[in-house]
């Protein structure tokens, strides 16, 4: 192991992260102080943490990408970020209510729905943004794209117990969770840092085996992005196997199974070339 992998070694990574210590590169510097004379970046900051950010950046440089970019023709993106972020994020940190508009299937509109916001949720499957919010009138818990929001302001819920119904909306998105065991192969550990980035959009936690010296990944997954991590795993080839995760080790088995038929070899001949 070189001295940089030696940097970027997670074992390095997580104890520094425990201290609140936060590694940052002269690049990481240049791009965000790049980004924040975006347009953009004053509707994602409030004021006084954009201009104590570029308090912090005044001596450094921006990245000049004229002569190493070039910006092809592509297909229309969505933008990861929404208006509606930051106002709604501050909503939910205050426990605040809402009431707000929304668009449904057939482009009916609901108008004016008391409720109290939870989390915002963002799919790295549909690339969208999602507010999971309480309906107060319904007692039901909502899950609304921020794209089909028409209008949504804060409003008082002195009447409502916010706790109880936290605790409620808990139970619903925990009954959503599943989770899955990534163990990486031996040869691969130097690639622990590659392998993690992979799953960055998850929430885990990873635990190492000193004695057999093999690091095991816990991923948690929503019931939406099954196939997203499965894309992940796929992605990651032999450097990686789920011991854990009936479903995800069916699907595995069977994007195997397709791909050896497409080549004309079955999983009988692959035994047998493996015995050789």
């Amino acid at each position: 192991m070189n001295l940089f992998e030696k940097i970027f070694n997670y074992q390095i990574i997580s104890r520094l992260e425990d201290s609140g210590t936060f590694m940052v590169t002269s690049h990481e510097r240049a791009w965000l102080n790049t980004m924040l004379g975006h347009p953009a970046a004053d509707a994602a900051f409030t004021p006084d943490t954009l201009n104590k950010l570029r308090a912090i950046l005044a001596q450094d440089g921006v990245m000049d990408a004229s002569d190493h970019l070039i910006e092809k023709a592509r297909s229309r993106e969505k933008q990861v970020y929404h208006p509606l972020l930051r106002f709604l994020r501050r909503l939910i940190t205050e426990k605040s209510g809402i009431r707000l508009s929304y668009v449904i299937k057939g482009g009916r509109i609901h108008p004016d729905q008391l409720g109290l916001p939870y989390k915002l949720e963002y799919s790295m499957v549909k690339r969208e943004w999602y507010l999971l919010w309480f309906h107060l009138r319904h007692h039901m818990f909502m899950r609304t794209k921020l794209d089909k929001i028409t209008g949504v302001t804060a409003e008082a819920l002195q009447t409502v117990d916010t706790d109880s119904i936290h605790i409620e909306i808990k139970k619903a998105l925990d009954a959503r969770k599943g989770e899955a065991v990534l163990e990486v192969v031996r040869d691969y550990n130097r690639e622990l840092s590659r392998i993690l980035y992979a799953l960055s959009s998850f929430e885990k936690d990873v635990a190492y085996d000193t004695e057999n010296e093999i690091y095991r990944v816990r991923v948690v997954i929503l019931g939406d992005e099954t196939e997203y991590l499965l894309s992940k795993i796929r992605f990651l080839g032999k450097r990686v196997r789920v011991v854990e995760g009936n479903f995800l080790k069916r699907r595995m088995l069977e994007s195997a199974t397709k791909a050896l038929a497409r080549y004309g070899v079955s999983s009988v001949d692959e035994e047998k070339e493996g015995a050789i």
